[in-house]
């Protein structure tokens, strides 16, 4: 009698277990249904879509016959449409709600769809976008449709699964392993669900050297290690795996909280750091997509936040912030400095501006092939690109006219024309690519060397409350063309203001090089010269096509102008020089400097221009380049060999090998030093320092020189994948 209550009870119990499981799979499917449903489909759009219907099925306005890569599948309408009108269908609220014509009519083009079975020549186009739209168009409407049709539908869908090419790690293989688990759910396959959404689960890690998230919060998608924080790594990986984590929220599958809290993080410190404000996108991390025309700009949207805010309070205040930025009800308030070491991109802000700088060494390559066709002319994107925002929309849609060879930042040998679009992906030359910072301020090196032009420069950027220098010497050539350093290249936005000759002047339309300018401003950006200088300024209009810049088919060929303020220095083409007898003088090789002011008047320009705004550049030279802000005594510099420099009379700084320095001072003592090693070539790093000082921890020892007064500091640095980040020590 014992064993069989034991039997009648291991029964029972395995029935609650599968019937619990089964009430699991039927919520994570509500779920799934109501977010495609969410959102009621505009009935004059579902209108527009039946009088595109042809008898067969097909709509008059999509060639069905281009498969090629540079088509852009522009079959994928097609099952898209369908999906539209599944939506529509399945909406109480809408006038096609249970529609007999609008059934009969996604019947007629799933017909035609399953009949051709349209594989495009980009594997994108068959594991992701046709199994996404057929999977929406089923879970909105599936049980209405006839089941054969559906199982006709199911090799296509069935392209999205585990052993597709695209299921590889990358941003993408969250999104195909989220395709098969809601066709999973749709079809009711317990097992097989339970196994992917595992596989979904354990995407959230650091991958760094690999594909994915790296230790430093940036995303490479490629082994080629180019920047995709904000493409791939955002709108695809993070969003795919949020998306799956608030449907599971609750049930046996729910993720683990130390998954949500690392997704949490790599949102913070990583995506939305690569954000201006948190809300735009930054344009200098676009790669070939900067070449797709955009729609009005509008801040992002802040469904992946309230997904995660489901499933944890983990730094749930900061992602409210984030909510609010978005939503227009709070101004931005955020100050921070960061480096993403693993991937050679600086970024900079503060409550009324945001700043980056993009660079590649012989870790990254420079910049995305130009896959499908955008991107034909970024070549020079990762040369030290620096592009300043105040409001997030100075560079929109800027493209169209756009000179590639002037770009915001960068300093370039003009030729008569770019590479070919083959020739754009690049290794890096140099590995002396980085940047020291301690989270708050920082300055940016860059030992520069063309893989396109063999055009070397070093480079080097360093960043304050309300403004930022920046500095370039040692500028090589290899042929004889002219050199451009590009101070920016934007929309234009206001009159443009000189100070010329002593003199204050306002500047009708045009292109001019002039001479003796100590400061322009232009839309509340002010661009201040140490010393009076030559710079070309342009502000007129511009014109270009968008089918210019883009190998892809079926893009405008309409001739579009923009008004566009540019501003530059042409280093010429003569470097070296001869005197008079012929013979060659000892090289001089071209140098730059200026001061970027955001958020200026051009009233405070003026008055803030006379001391240069106590900024001092300390030295500009191949071997050293070093700035000093007296206002907030912070000392920046980098060697790009060992060497020493002297930041106040009679104090020096020594370093006895490459590296960058950054020094907080109290007066004539050290408060905070930060350090760093581009290069990453080294364990430690010897800095002698003016004052002597006793401190020590597990990262530095100090060894005064009492008579002397000056302190050796040993400086042990980060290894193995933080190798690059900066070490911060405390006096």
């Amino acid at each position: 009698m014992k064993k069989a209550i034991t039997v009648l009870y291991l029964c029972f119990a395995l029935f609650t277990l599968g019937d619990a499981q089964s009430k699991d799979l039927i919520i994570i499917k509500q779920r799934v249904v109501t977010e495609l449903l969410k959102v009621k489909p505009n009935d004059s759009q579902v209108e527009a879509i039946l009088a595109k219907m042809k008898e067969d099925g097909s709509f008059s306005d999509i060639n069905y016959t281009d498969l090629s890569r540079t088509a852009s599948f522009p079959h994928g309408r097609h099952t898209s449409d369908l999906a539209y009108l599944a939506r529509a269908f399945k909406t109480p609220s809408s006038a096609f709600h249970q529609s007999e014509k609008v059934k009969n009519a996604i019947v007629r083009g799933l017909n035609f769809w399953v009949k051709n079975d349209f594989v495009g020549d980009n594997w994108h186009d068959n594991q992701i976008t046709t199994p996404t739209n057929l999977m929406n168009l089923i879970l909105a409407i599936g049980d209405d449709l006839p089941k054969d049709l559906i199982e006709k539908a199911q090799p296509m869908i069935g392209r999205a699964n585990m052993s597709a090419s695209g299921a590889r790690p990358s941003g993408d293989r969250i999104v195909i392993a989220g395709i098969l688990a809601k066709n999973l759910l749709f079809l009711g396959k317990d097992m097989a669900f339970d196994t992917i959404i595992h596989i979904i689960e354990g995407e959230m890690k650091f991958s760094t050297g690999e594909r994915c998230i790296q230790h430093d919060y940036s995303f490479h998608h490629r082994p080629d290690r180019v920047n995709n924080t904000d493409s791939y790594g955002y709108g695809k990986f993070a969003n795919a795996y949020g998306e799956w984590s608030s449907y599971v929220a609750g049930t046996k599958y729910q993720f683990s909280k130390e998954n949500i809290n690392l997704l949490v993080d790599y949102y913070l410190d990583g995506i939305y750091k690569q954000q201006v404000y948190g809300i735009y996108d930054d344009v200098g991390v676009a790669n070939r997509s900067i070449s797709i025309k955009k729609p009005p700009l509008q801040p992002k949207g802040t469904l992946e936040i309230e997904r995660l805010l489901v499933s944890t309070d983990y730094r749930k205040k900061e992602l409210e912030d984030i909510i609010k930025l978005r939503k227009g009800e709070a101004r931005p308030t955020s100050s921070f400095a960061k480096f993403f070491w693993q991937t050679e991109h600086f970024v900079f802000q503060r409550p009324n501006f945001y700043t980056s700088v993009r660079m590649f060494s012989t870790r990254n390559r420079n910049m995305e092939e130009p896959y499908n066709g955008p991107g034909k002319t970024t070549h020079h994107r990762a040369d030290g690109t620096n592009y300043l925002m105040l409001k997030g929309d100075e560079y929109h849609n800027i493209w169209a006219v756009y000179d590639w060879q002037k770009i915001s930042g960068t300093t370039i040998m003009q030729k008569p024309s770019l590479p070919p679009p083959t020739d754009i992906q690049k290794d890096g030359l140099t590995n002396f690519v980085g940047a020291v910072t301690d989270g708050l301020y920082g300055a940016v090196a860059f030992d520069f060397k063309s893989p396109h032009d063999m055009l070397e420069a070093k480079k080097s950027w360093f960043f304050f409350d309300e403004e930022y220098v920046c500095l370039g010497a040692g500028i090589k050539p290899k042929k004889s063309l002219p050199i451009v350093t590009t101070i920016n290249q934007v929309l234009l936005r206001s009159e443009v203001i000189v100070m010329q000759d002593g003199q204050k002047k306002v500047l009708s339309k045009g292109n001019r090089i002039a001479e003796n300018v100590k400061w322009v401003h232009q839309d509340k950006i002010g661009y201040l010269f140490p010393e009076p200088t030559t710079i070309n300024i342009s502000n007129q209009s511009e014109t270009g096509r968008w089918s210019d810049i883009t190998d892809q088919k079926n893009i405008s060929t309409e001739l579009v102008s923009e008004d566009v303020f540019k501003l530059w220095f042409n280093h010429g083409d003569k470097i070296n020089e001869t005197d008079i007898h012929g013979k060659r003088k000892m090289e001089k090789y071209p140098e730059y400097q200026y001061i970027v002011v955001p958020n200026v008047s051009e009233q405070k320009l003026a008055e803030t221009s006379v001391n240069n705004r106590n900024i001092e550049i300390l030295s500009n030279t191949a071997d050293l380049q070093g700035v000093k802000h007296g206002t907030l005594g912070i000392v920046q510099l980098a060697f790009y060999k060992a060497g020493e420099v002297e930041i106040a009379k009679g104090q020096k700084i020594k370093m006895d090998s490459q590296g960058m320095v950054m020094l907080k001072m109290a007066g004539d003592k050290v408060k905070q030093l930060t350090v760093a090693d581009p290069s990453r070539c080294l364990g430690r790093i010897l800095i002698t320092l003016p004052g002597a000082y006793t401190s020590k921890s597990d990262k530095f020892i100090c060894l005064p020189n009492v008579k002397n007064n000056t302190t050796t500091v040993i400086v042990d640095l980060p290894q193995g994948v933080y190798l690059g980040k900066s070490v911060m020590l405390s006096f």
